[in-house]
Order: C-alpha cells, then sequence, then structure tokens
C-alpha cells in the first residue's frame, strides 16, 4: 500500500473537522450578545443586578456618607434655636478691710463692709427665639433637600458606571469570540501548511492577525477591569473585589411620556429645584431674623445686698433695668445681607427652572436619536455585516478570497459589532439620564 494514500485522506479529515469547528465558532460569533453561550465573564457569586449595587452604593458611598451629616448639623442648629439666654448671676463684696490694716468704716469715710448677689434676665423682642427657629427648619429642609439632589446624581453615576461595565463585558466577549475564530484558522492553516496545501507566508499572515486579536482581549480586560473599579468606588468599597461583577441585561424599554409630560415631570419632582425653592424660604425667613435682631433686648436685674454695719447688720433689694441705646447699630446690614441673598435665591430659582426645560430637551432629543440609531443598526447593519463575514470567510476556506479580503469583512463585522454595543449603551445612559434628569430618586431599573 502506498504510504500518500494512507497520508492524504487523514490530513482531508483533519482539515473538515477543524473548518467545521472554525464555521461553529464564526456562527457563534455573529449571534446576537444575548444569544451567545460561554460568555467572556461568567457570573459569580458576587455578581450583582443594578437594584443591589444601588442600594449597596446608597448605604456606603463616602460622600452620600459624608452629606448626610448635614442633616444632623441642621437638627443640632435645631436645638440651639429654640434655647433661651441663661440668665447671668454676679456674687460680689466691697469695702473688705486689707490684712495688717486697722479699717475701721466709722472713720474712715466709706461704707460698711457689703456682700451682694445679682441675677440678671434678658428679655428678647421682636419674635427673635420665633424667627430663629423657622431659620433653622427651612435650614434643615434645605440640608434634606440638597441630600436628595446628592442621592440623585448617585443613582446617575453609578448607573452609567454599572453600563461601562455591563459594555465592557460585551467589547471582551467579542475580542474573545474573535480570537477564538482566529486561532481555529491558525490550526487550520497550520494543518493545511503541514499538507502541503498552504504556503507559509500565508500561515504567519494569519498568526499576526490572531495576535492582534489577542491584545484587543487584553485591552478588554484592562477596561473591564477599569470600569469595575469605578463602579466598586462608587459604592463605597475601599478595596476593590477581584470577584466582582455585575447581572443584567441592558434597559431597552421605550419611553411612554411625551417631552411635556417629562418638563412636567421633572418640575414637579427636580430635588435641586426644590432646594432653590427652600433657599428662598430660607432667606425670606433670614430676614424676618435680621429685622428681629435690630430689636433692642431689655435686661432686668434683681441685687440682694448685705452689710455689716455697728452695732449690726442691714439688708436691702435693688432692682435695674437696662437696654442698649440703637443709635448706631441697627443690624442694617444684616438685613441688607439678607435682602440681597433672598433675591439672588429668586434668580436662581428662575434660571434653574429654564435650564430644566432645556435639560429635558436635550436628554429627550438624545434618547430619540439613540433609539433610531440603534434600531437602525438592528434592522440593516448587523445582519449584513454578519452575512458578509460568514461568506468571505466560507470563500477564504475555499480559497477565493484572500486574507486581506477575509480580514477586511472581519474587521467590518468587529466595527458594526462595537457600534451596536455603543449604541446600546448609549440607549440605556440616555433611559438613565432621563430618570436623572426628571427627579426619579428610586433607583430602579425598570
Amino acid at each position: 500500500m502506498n504510504p500518500a494514500r494512507t497520508t492524504r485522506p487523514r490530513s482531508v479529515t483533519v482539515l473538515v473537522a477543524l473548518l467545521l469547528s472554525a464555521e461553529l465558532l464564526f456562527a457563534e460569533q455573529a449571534a446576537p450578545p444575548d444569544q451567545r453561550a460561554n460568555p467572556a465573564v461568567p457570573p459569580t457569586a458576587a455578581a450583582m443586578p443594578i437594584d443591589a449595587v444601588l442600594q449597596e452604593a446608597m448605604e456606603r458611598n463616602l460622600d452620600l456618607l459624608a452629606e448626610r451629616y448635614n442633616l444632623s448639623v441642621s437638627d443640632a442648629r435645631m436645638i440651639t434655636a429654640r434655647l433661651r439666654p441663661n440668665p447671668v448671676l454676679s456674687l460680689g463684696s466691697i469695702y473688705l478691710p486689707l490684712p495688717g490694716t486697722n479699717f475701721q468704716p466709722s472713720l474712715s469715710g466709706v461704707g460698711p463692709t457689703e456682700y451682694n448677689s445679682r441675677v440678671d434676665f434678658l428679655f428678647e423682642r421682636g419674635g427673635k427665639r420665633d424667627s430663629r427657629m423657622a431659620l433653622a427648619k427651612a435650614d434643615r429642609e434645605y440640608a434634606e433637600l440638597a441630600l436628595k439632589n446628592t442621592l440623585r446624581s448617585l443613582i446617575f453615576s453609578v448607573q452609567s458606571a454599572f453600563v461601562d461595565v455591563q459594555i465592557a463585558k460585551e467589547n471582551l466577549q467579542l475580542a474573545s469570540d474573535n480570537r477564538r475564530a482566529f486561532q481555529a484558522i491558525v490550526d487550520i492553516n497550520t494543518a493545511r501548511v503541514a499538507a502541503g496545501d498552504l504556503a507559509k507566508v500565508e500561515l504567519s499572515r494569519i498568526r499576526i492577525a490572531a495576535l492582534q486579536f489577542q491584545n484587543a482581549v487584553q485591552q478588554a480586560q484592562l477596561q473591564l477591569r477599569q470600569a469595575q473599579s469605578r463602579l466598586q468606588l462608587l459604592m463605597g468599597r475601599r478595596t476593590p473585589d477581584a470577584a466582582f461583577d455585575v447581572v443584567g441585561d441592558l434597559r431597552r424599554e421605550t419611553l411612554t411620556q411625551d417631552l411635556g409630560q417629562l418638563s412636567v415631570l421633572a418640575r414637579q419632582r427636580r430635588p435641586d429645584l426644590r432646594s432653590l425653592e427652600a433657599a428662598q424660604a430660607r432667606s425670606q425667613a433670614d430676614m424676618r431674623l435680621q429685622i428681629a435682631q435690630g430689636k433692642i433686648d431689655y435686661t432686668i436685674g434683681a441685687q440682694y445686698s448685705h452689710q455689716r454695719v455697728t452695732p449690726g447688720t442691714a439688708s436691702s433689694v435693688s432692682v435695674f433695668v437696662s437696654a442698649p441705646l440703637p443709635v448706631f447699630n441697627r443690624n442694617q446690614g444684616e438685613v441688607a445681607r439678607a435682602d440681597r441673598e433672598s433675591q439672588q435665591s429668586a434668580a436662581r430659582l428662575q434660571a434653574l427652572t429654564s435650564s430644566i426645560d432645556t435639560e429635558v430637551r436635550s436628554a429627550f432629543e438624545q434618547y430619540r436619536t439613540n433609539k433610531d440609531l440603534l434600531d437602525n443598526i438592528e434592522a440593516n447593519m448587523l445582519n449584513q455585516a454578519g452575512e458578509v463575514r460568514r461568506t468571505t470567510e466560507y470563500s477564504y476556506r475555499r480559497g477565493e478570497a484572500s486574507l486581506v479580503e477575509f480580514l477586511d469583512a472581519q474587521r467590518a463585522f468587529n466595527d458594526t459589532m462595537q457600534s451596536y454595543n455603543q449604541a446600546r449603551a448609549d440607549y440605556a445612559r440616555s433611559l438613565y439620564l432621563i430618570d436623572s434628569i426628571t427627579g426619579r430618586l428610586e433607583g430602579s431599573s425598570k
């Protein structure tokens, strides 16, 4: 038996098996992201959905924790505002004889030795205490709304970082599929070179392409680790967990509200707008307090005096009333400051109201653009790019297409898939942005 006749069928069998495995790999690569098997980063025990990530961020984020202390500070100020002035106790003695002297009040012409005690009470006028309490309450409301606005910003930041991790996983999946598929082509061409059906230079060229996809995998892994670290930082984790992972699909629902309804929701729910309204109320409360501070207060005191006189003692009671004369200082500067701050708050409120309308309109236009782009890629580009790649790959295996044509088709397919992933991410972010702009604080992904 001729050895060549036994070797040739074996090489053909190997080639057929390798070609079939490569075809399966490319078929899996061309499938939509949600239909692929064996993801590059499989979910682990640490995989968390978006709701769990948001819950941990709201409990442990350091910036949010620092902002919460403003509520405690405001509560302490409310306690201080309710307090009344303390009475003042004075104790004194006069005409005490010095040691070593022969002090006789009747001969020296001065009064006898006297001991006294005095208590003074400050009576506030103009409703100062009520005004302080009203200002402290307004401060508390402002701090609470500022905390809600910080929470709104945190929720959107976490949601955007979550999308970054999701897309980084998709890009890693795509790069890993490319690497496996090209490694299969390398194995096929290695067998073809061994069988004498392909030149070695062709094998070297496909190996270089496979190495490029290997580099792409490493870059995708780095981007995924960076996205995971950023997300964990927002979650309040000081040390990133290497096993951390997220689970869940990108948001893809369609808005049910139109532009006018979104604008109404934003004006009703935005905590920063409500905080400016609270700031304006606070300025008015401050104005009333400063006007009250300009009112003079009375100090009423009572004194008990005890004298040692020869041959006995004597006691007396005195009553005092004192008040400052409002000649120069009537708190004019603080009244003027409070008035300017009230006007400033009104101007800021008007500016933010106009800005919110612009933000809602811009976010809605961004949503519509991203939706049209995503729909266009899904309807017109995905299937065509996949079909061109499969056809070119099949022709390359049959020797009817060059390696350059095959690589061009593969790059076009990769560009399309990366554009598709980016469009999905932009669409999900636009939904989260609309939630944030309209003041939604639930943090739900639905």
